[in-house]
């Protein structure tokens, strides 16, 4: 197999406490178990010989291969072309529907012949906690017991298995409507081992889950130009939100590189606030209003247990059942994705001072009546203590929302967030009536918004820029209109679009900053960022340059992978770089789509 494949060339399967990534090889080559910022068991994509791999395809390696998710669903088909027939590999994650936390899951992997004869082989190779544990090897007629300290993990098939070292191996050739499947399932040491997998079980599971997330899809109220891009894209948020406490993770990966062979690899298993702030529009904009309202409860609780406390009410990212603790480290023993090293896990930017997180925190506490309704006296209370503080300490340099490490500015980003925080802040005390010191929460406001119009502009760019120290631009400030700092054809805002597009935007795709005008303390490069691109088109879309916006939409489709999945950037020759899927990228995919669509709908007179 290939030693480590394109990033793209991957689908995601979960059961929405964890995930796991197949390549289109068929090789299972990132799996951490029991949750999503566990230790990894299958980790081949951050080292081949190290990490550990699943692989179930044919014996030839002439075969050509194919890949899909099957319509409305997370259940992925891998289907490769031989020269003697045609097979399949299924993959799934069936849900965890109770949404309580469990150190049980189970992978299946259904295998059939759909055309002709097919020979597939079997290797399964765990590497228990990033490699670091040794594991023991039981193997009888129930299949494979892989034993390691504190978890245990369960390998059982409908074909025979063999011993390959403390690994197993096993062959099965399929005639044309033949079908066998191999299960993975992890559990805490010494539980009960998973009853043995029929065929026709494992047909019934996936028609099981199938179902599943149709009936969850139908939820969706996108009738707009782009369901399939749309839909596939909230699938993957669902994927990506741990359902015990409706944390959305902003990745499902560590380590991945914004550059092959560089520096910049860090670990996206946790929550941040900016993130799921932002996925709490775009899910109430296709009407799932369930997951956004969970992950604002979830904010909540991350206000209210800071309550008596000194210093910062947030942090800006946390562990989805929302500890605070994320010490970084490296894996030392990792070479890493085609040799970039390090490799991270743990994340130290938790520490940083992040100023703009607090006005992503109010807008998504504001947006929509659905969830302004249910906030309680004792969540009302947290969010105006926190106004409270905020109010003395917005006007702070930061380390902002890229979380460069190259020392704090006054980000002008950082400022427009802070207006915002305490614009909504006002709108929800006024509409609900509720006790809040207006009048310093209106000064605040007023007091950010005259220093961004005279600090965070430069008249040398005719733009606003990243910070008050230099003429840098920034493409997070794409949002200023959609937050509504400034009207999106107000002159000093298309200036500010002209000057991105001369200085940020390449063949549409757009940068977060430049950095060798801007050090942010790192050393190499990146792509263009995914994010600033969907949020490129949505203020194209604002400013009434439909023609540019939508082209620029659609081309950024031509840079999804072939399942319809992003990962955080775009690389020089279009491959995808950094940790995959992203769901900063999907959610922005989801907002400049519901934006495009009214524009153009109001264009042509719907």
């Amino acid at each position: 197999m290939d030693r480590y494949p394109p990033i793209a060339e991957h689908g995601l399967v979960g059961d929405l406490q964890t995930a796991a990534l197949v390549s289109s090889r068929g090789v299972v080559d990132w799996f951490a178990a029991p949750r999503f910022d566990s230790p990894s068991i299958f980790a081949a994509l951050l080292d081949h010989d190290r990490g550990g791999y699943f692989r179930l395809a044919p014996e030839e390696t002439e075969a050509s291969c194919k890949q899909l998710y099957y319509p409305d669903t997370a259940v992925l088909v891998t289907r490769f072309m031989s020269p003697d027939g045609v097979g399949e590999v299924v993959d799934f994650m069936p849900p965890d529907q109770t949404r309580t936390p469990t150190d049980r899951h189970t992978l299946i992997r259904g295998v059939r012949a759909v055309r002709g004869t097919v020979d597939f082989t079997l290797e399964c190779r765990p590497r228990f906690d990033y490699g670091r544990a040794e594991h023991q090897l039981e193997l009888d007629g129930q299949g494979a017991l892989f034993r390691a300290p504190g978890i245990d993990g369960h390998l059982q098939t409908t074909f025979p298995l063999e011993r390959d070292g403390q690994d197993v191996r096993g062959k099965v050739t399929l005639r044309a409507g033949e079908s066998h499947g191999a299960v993975f399932t992890v559990c805490a040491s010494g539980a009960e081992a998973p009853a043995s997998p029929t065929v026709d079980g494992l047909t019934e599971q996936v028609e099981e889950v199938v179902r599943f997330w149709q009936q969850w899809l139908c939820q969706s109220r996108y009738r707009g130009r782009w369901p399939e891009l749309v839909h596939r894209s909230v699938i993957t948020l669902k994927l990506l939100t741990y359902a015990p406490t409706g944390a959305l993770i902003a990745a499902a990966t560590t380590g991945l590189p914004e550059q092959v062979g560089g520096e910049r690899n860090w670990d996206y298993r946790f929550t941040w606030v900016r993130d799921g702030a932002l996925s709490v529009r775009a899910m109430l904009d296709l009407g799932f209003v369930e997951e956004a309202t969970a992950f604002v409860h979830w904010l909540v609780e991350r206000l209210r247990e800071r309550e008596g406390e000194d210093g910062e009410p947030l942090q800006t990212m946390y562990r989805i059942d929302g500890n605070p603790e994320l010490p970084e480290e490296i894996l030392d023993h990792f070479e890493g994705y085609r040799g970039s090293f390090p490799v991270r896990i743990g994340n130290g930017a938790a520490d940083q001072l992040q100023l703009d997180i607090y006005g992503e925190a109010v807008y998504a506490l504001a947006q929509g009546g659905e969830i302004a309704q249910q906030a309680t006296y004792q969540g009302w209370r947290a969010l105006a203590r926190t106004l409270d503080w905020f109010a003395e300490n917005w006007n702070r340099p930061d380390e902002g929302i890229w979380e460069t490490r190259g020392g704090r500015k006054d980000f002008t980003y950082s400022r427009v967030m802070s207006w915002v925080a305490f614009d909504h802040g006002l709108r929800l005390a006024e509409s609900f009536r509720r006790p809040a010191d207006l009048e310093g929460w209106r000064r605040a406001r007023d007091a950010v918004f005259e220093q961004v119009m005279q600090r965070g502009w430069s008249e040398t760019e005719r733009a606003f820029i990243q910070h008050y120290d230099g003429d840098v631009l920034d493409a997070s400030l794409l949002l200023m209109p959609r937050v509504a700092f400034i009207a999106p054809r107000d002159p000093s805002w298309l200036s500010t679009l002209d000057a991105m597009d001369r200085r940020l935007v390449s063949d549409s795709l757009v940068y977060r900053y430049d950095p060798a005008a801007s050090p942010d303390g790192l050393r190499g490069s990146e792509g263009t960022f995914s994010l600033c691109t969907f949020l490129y088109v949505d203020a194209l879309a604002r400013a009434g340059r439909l023609p540019r916006a939508r082209y620029t939409f659609e081309k950024m489709q031509t840079y999804a992978n072939h399942v319809g999945l992003f990962s955080e950037e775009v690389g020089p020759s279009g491959e995808q770089l950094g940790n995959f899927p992203q769901a900063f990228t999907h959610l922005s995919l989801i907002m400049a789509a519901v934006t495009l669509d009214e524009a153009l709908d109001h264009e042509q007179g719907r």
